[in-house]
């Protein structure tokens, strides 16, 4: 993990734990995943979530965004919250609640690049001149709710 890649290079990273946690979602009864193997999986994206985290931070998008640090963090909170629910559906050997929660963690994964990715694309950064024609293309709307 480094932080000198752009979030598509950390989605990347995280692309083959991702599908190994799919896949492990779906075993047949009696191959189900041990915790270990979930633990790791949910550990590493988090960990590469985090170091994406930090290089939209330290590049000073939140200058331009002043509530993506607080939101992020409570998106990182909701994510961690998602693993330690699988970890948890593992060890009680629940596979449809574990079906469901991997599920989550991978909505929620995913809506975590695209805020990376939206508040790191300059054309929505940049405010608008009041001149027709020179609106960004779409707007950015960070909003935080309860993190459950």
């Amino acid at each position: 993990m480094t932080a000198d890649g752009g979030p598509h290079d950390h989605r990347v990273r995280c692309q083959p734990y991702m599908l190994e946690l799919l896949m492990l979602a779906r075993v047949e009864a009696g191959l189900a995943p041990t915790v270990a193997e979930v633990s790791r999986a949910t550990g590493a994206i988090i960990a590469e979530i985090g170091v994406a985290s930090s290089a939209v931070l330290a590049a000073g998008y939140s200058r331009r965004h002043p509530g993506v640090g607080p939101f992020l963090q409570v998106r990182l909170n909701r994510l961690t919250a998602a693993a330690d629910e699988a970890i948890a559906a593992t060890r009680d050997g629940d596979s449809a609640s574990l079906r469901r929660v991997l599920n989550k963690f991978e909505a929620l994964t995913s809506a975590m690049w695209t805020v990376h990715e939206a508040v790191r694309e300059p054309a929505l950064a940049r405010p608008s001149s009041g001149r027709p024609g020179t609106e960004p293309a779409a707007t950015i709307v960070l909003a935080t709710g309860p993190a459950g």
